[in-house]
């Protein structure tokens, strides 16, 4: 069964997105409030144990099973120069991932995490979105299924990461036509491209909105005309996963440029989101503040791959191990609020 059979069903599905079990967070927050230490001496660490509780629907949230779900993709506008890279290695950093050897296999496993590891139709970049929309209807309906199908109901949390050489101009410019701004400002170096590169990923973008300014301002459109497959993969993800109630932690640039067209139609979809951190590609922080999110992490990262999303379920562990561990005051026959 498809979840989102078309671009309608994915607006419906916008729509009417799920809360938080109010109930359980309350009672997050007054478990909270009984551990033996001083209010709010936990920090941050606190909010987010109150908060998976509210996503998960239980007082004391547990982290039993988690997926880092990484998207792969291709895109026809890499012609232009936009890429340190040639698209090929989309592939076989794809490969590199099944067989074990790249980061987020070790920091997935380090987290505790499963790995999954999608790659859809590498061999068909997308359309050069400078020249027409990057994907038909039926290919963007297909990524987002793709995204969909890696969440399942049995989850506790999901962390969704990409690959995808040139990515990050897609995510751009998914940025600029959903918030404005100078195209310049949402412009990075990548994988590391020079400031010559800078500019040709500018100039791309440019003529790509410019092509695209007459679409309907939609979701939808916004991401089967700019976006990419693993992007669209990620946005069918983030909203499979607040259907069935499972928190996600974002990555990346990338990974959070994925919301972007979805958030004037839909406000609250970063609700059931924590970004994991904030990398060095500048306009990530820029985006973070659009979203509404607070990055947990910051830690010069800029490598993709759900690398410092997985860094993050680590912290949010933690979290919920001093929320469920701890002794209450009674508990501890301690006397009194510290």
């Amino acid at each position: 069964m498809s979840h989102f059979p078309t671009p309608a069903a994915f607006r419906t599905a916008l729509a009417a997105l799920p809360v938080a079990d109010a109930t359980a967070r309350a009672a997050a927050q007054r478990r909270q409030d009984q551990l033996t230490k001083p209010a709010g001496s936990l920090g941050r660490l606190e909010a987010i144990a109150v908060f998976i509780a509210g996503w998960q629907g239980r007082e004391r949230p547990r982290i039993e099973r988690a997926r880092a779900a990484i998207f792969a993709g291709n895109h026809g506008f890499t012609v232009h120069g936009v890429s340190a890279f040639p698209a090929s290695v989309t592939a076989q950093m794809v490969a590199n991932f099944e067989a074990g050897g790249a980061a987020i296999n070790a920091l997935s496993g380090a987290a505790g995490m499963e790995l999954s590891v999608t790659a859809i139709d590498l061999d068909t970049p997308t359309a050069d979105f400078t020249t027409g929309p990057a994907m038909s209807e039926a290919e963007c309906l297909a990524a987002l299924e793709a995204g969909a199908a890696a969440v399942t109901p049995d989850l506790d949390l999901i962390a969704v990461g990409e690959m995808g050489i040139g990515n990050s101009t897609a995510a751009a410019a998914l940025c600029a036509r959903s918030f404005g701004g100078a195209v310049a400002d949402w412009v990075g170096p990548g994988t590391g491209v020079d400031a010559e590169g800078i500019g040709r990923k500018v100039a791309v973008i440019e003529r790509a909105l410019a092509l695209h300014g007459d679409a309907a301002d939609d979701p939808f459109e916004t991401l089967r005309r700019l976006g990419g497959r693993e992007i669209a993969a990620i946005a069918g993800a983030v909203v499979r996963a607040r259907q069935l109630g499972v928190p996600v932690v974002l990555d990346g640039f990338i990974s959070c440029a994925a919301l972007a067209p979805l958030a004037e139609a839909a406000p609250g979809i970063t609700a059931h989101c924590i970004a994991g951190h904030c990398s060095t590609e500048p306009g990530h922080r820029r985006l973070l503040d659009h979203l509404g999110l607070e990055p947990l992490l910051s830690l010069g990262m800029r490598l993709g791959e759900c690398s410092g999303a997985a860094v993050a379920v680590g912290v949010i562990r933690s979290a919920l191990a001093a929320h469920d561990r701890m002794a209450t005051f009674d508990e501890a026959a301690v006397s009194g609020a510290l």
